[in-house]
């Protein structure tokens, strides 16, 4: 099996991206994580005179390819660059492309070239093989009932949007208010994201209604949720989780949180146009939908491109 080696910093929606390219290529994939040291963690790396002093020491062994993802791993990808191996960077690296072999983006990152691949989406891991086998997985318990599922994916704190006690409510009653009205069953997984005080809120509000919130502890049902879901709500923080999201045949409604971003709010307005995705309004809304994953189209460029 061809192994990749993977640069990215400790974020799980980079990783996550990495990782999704590497598995269903079907490379190996071996992590390296990259950590900044001061003063370089405070500057944006590709202002960085010399990457590879810029980050704490770190041991890549021989592969044919490495995928890195962000502007940190971006550089390090490109400084260490040689003949004979594959560089793959996603994301947009803020350097020019000609420094990788192949950069792989979203339309939001409007950058095109020779060696680009825009893909709709995030890459991810999700495929319809994985929702399927989850599907079987979780149906009984997450489905115990013949009343519709409503999964809820939510995020949390990333700089531009905020998620704490106040947002948390107007969620939690809103989900409430589905679960008396509409006689559905709620299902709501909290990221690594989410804070403590939020997580609170929908324990108190919604666990009384018979609501499903998982605790942090066990398996993670995140894929059964989707698999199971007849509708998705994911709030708009991600790229990553709505676009695993839409990845299904539910269809996927966006849970607004206060701020602002011009890369996400590019790429849900995208995914509009696709009619993909509606905005939450307070009301589930259904509507013909397909699964869009363009994930298993950037992995065929990639392999017809490299050759491996």
């Amino acid at each position: 099996m061809v192994k990749a080696v993977i640069l990215t910093e400790d974020f799980a929606g980079m990783k996550s991206q990495a990782f999704g390219l590497a598995e269903r290529a079907g490379y190996q994939k071996e992590l390296c994580s990259l950590i900044p040291k001061k003063p370089w963690s405070f500057i944006s790396a590709p202002y960085w005179p010399f990457p590879l002093k810029a980050v704490e020491a770190f041991n890549i062994s021989e592969s044919p390819i490495v995928i890195s993802v962000g502007s940190v791993g971006g550089v390090i990808n490109a400084a260490i660059r040689k003949s004979g191996r594959a560089a793959i960077h996603v994301q947009n690296p803020r350097v020019s492309p000609d420094k990788f072999d192949l950069v792989i983006v979203n339309p939001h990152d409007q950058l095109g070239g020779k060696n680009v691949i825009v893909s709709r989406t995030a890459l991810h891991h999700i495929s319809a093989q994985i929702l399927l086998e989850n599907q079987k997985k979780w149906i009984s318990f997450l489905r115990p009932n013949s009343k519709p599922l409503v999964a809820v994916l939510i995020g949390g704190n990333n700089g531009r949007f905020t998620l704490g006690k106040v947002e948390a409510e107007s969620i939690a009653y809103q989900l409430a208010n589905l679960m008396k009205t509409d006689n559905v069953s709620i299902a709501l997984t909290p990221s690594r994201r989410t804070g403590k005080e939020a997580i609170a809120v929908f324990k108190q509000i919604l666990i009384p209604l018979g609501a499903y919130i998982w605790d942090g502890e066990g398996e993670n049902p995140y894929l059964g949720l989707l698999a199971c879901a007849d509708f998705i709500l994911v709030t708009t923080d991600s790229v990553s989780m709505i676009s695993e999201a839409v990845a299904t045949s539910a269809p996927v409604m966006i849970l607004s949180l206060p701020g602002k971003s011009k890369r996400i709010s590019f790429f849900i307005h995208s995914m509009q146009q696709e009619k993909r995705v509606k905005l939450f309004r307070g009301r589930l809304e259904s509507w013909n939908v397909c699964p869009l994953d363009d994930t298993e189209d950037v992995v065929f460029k990639v392999k017809n491109t490299l050759g491996i």
